[in-house]
């Protein structure tokens, strides 16, 4: 696959090599959540995924895609902590060893979580150093295959396998198919991932990635046609979904499929992550819960809505700061 974009028959085959592995996690709905804002909202939970987010699905497919003798000197990749515990843990599974380069504001439980999964943790400033830099000298020096967290076909294949899941259980619940579907977006392998499974699956659905504010170089380079980069690296509780800017993979595929971005606050982060808690019973992350607040708090039409909770791996102090501020 090089660095061309997937192919819907990718994100199938992809689909088959998650079977009995990735969890098919559930399109979630609360009738009191509906009342609430006035339209019927569903989450799709990947926050249920194994490692607590829907890293594992690309992390998994890549690796299980590598030659045997690739697999065999091992993998590495660069992340602020969920596409880190979805190689590690996919690294493991297959026999493999796995590498990670980690931020050094990244969640503690994160750090912990990819250390206990077996994984070898290098940790760098994301403000001084470039994480892509480290990743390429140590993949070179160790003869390691370098699994990028979204700029990966393999991987945006594996993401891809939620979208499929989400238009399976969409006509099943009845959801309409002029839904917008909402994606937390950081480099965009997810967005891309789901907007190449529903181009194909439920066409008239339109899907929109959501950003914090600060860090929407996604949504402006939608707005503009070319890639934008965020000035800063740091300062967004949502750390999962803070990137330089999309792909040079995942862009083209996001301006031919998407519709425009949503820009979301820290504090309306929060907030979702609160309501989630108690109308859905389901722990979110500030970067997981952004989709989710979008759907809250930036409505502009009647649609049902299909909110992607990509991730819950938050650190206890946030998760309760959350809930005693907006609970």
């Amino acid at each position: 696959m090089a660095d061309q974009a997937p192919l819907i028959s990718d994100i199938t085959a992809a689909a088959d090599r998650l079977v009995g592995h990735a969890v098919r996690t559930p399109l979630l709905n609360a009738p009191l959540l509906d009342a609430d804002f006035g339209r019927r909202i569903f989450v799709k939970a990947e926050c249920l995924q194994k490692t607590g987010s829907f890293k594992y699905r690309g992390a998994r497919n890549a690796v299980a895609s590598l030659d045997p003798a690739e697999r065999a000197n091992g993998v590495i990749a660069f992340s602020s902590g969920n596409h880190a515990q979805g190689v590690a843990l996919a690294a493991r599974e297959m026999g493999s060893s796995a590498v990670i380069i980690m931020p050094a504001d990244a969640p503690e439980l994160k750090i912990v979580n990819t250390r206990m999964l077996g994984a070898e943790v290098v940790l760098y400033d994301r403000d001084t150093e470039d994480r892509d830099e480290i990743g390429a000298r140590l993949a070179q020096e160790r003869g390691l295959s370098l699994i990028k967290p979204f700029d990966n076909p393999r991987v945006i294949a594996g993401q891809g396998t939620t979208g499929l899941e989400i238009a399976l259980q969409a006509k099943q619940a009845g959801i309409s198919q002029a839904a917008d579907v909402l994606v937390c977006c950081g480099g965009g392998g997810l967005t891309s991932g789901i907007s190449i499974a529903l181009a194909a699956g439920a066409p008239e659905m339109s899907v929109h990635p959501v950003e914090p504010m600060g860090f929407d170089d996604t949504t402006r380079s939608l707005a503009t046609g070319s890639i934008q980069t965020n000035t800063l690296r740091s300062g967004s509780i949502c750390d999962a979904i803070v990137t330089p800017s999309p792909g040079k993979i995942t862009f083209p595929i996001m301006a031919s499929h998407c519709g425009p971005g949503i820009v979301v606050t820290d504090d309306e982060a929060m907030r979702a992550m609160a309501i989630a808690f108690t109308r859905l019973k389901i722990v979110l992350e500030p970067g997981g819960a952004v989709a989710l607040a979008a759907a809250l708090f930036h409505r502009d039409n009647d649609n049902d809505v299909i909110a992607v909770a990509s991730g819950g791996n938050v650190d206890a102090p946030l998760f309760r700061m959350a809930l005693e501020k907006h609970g």
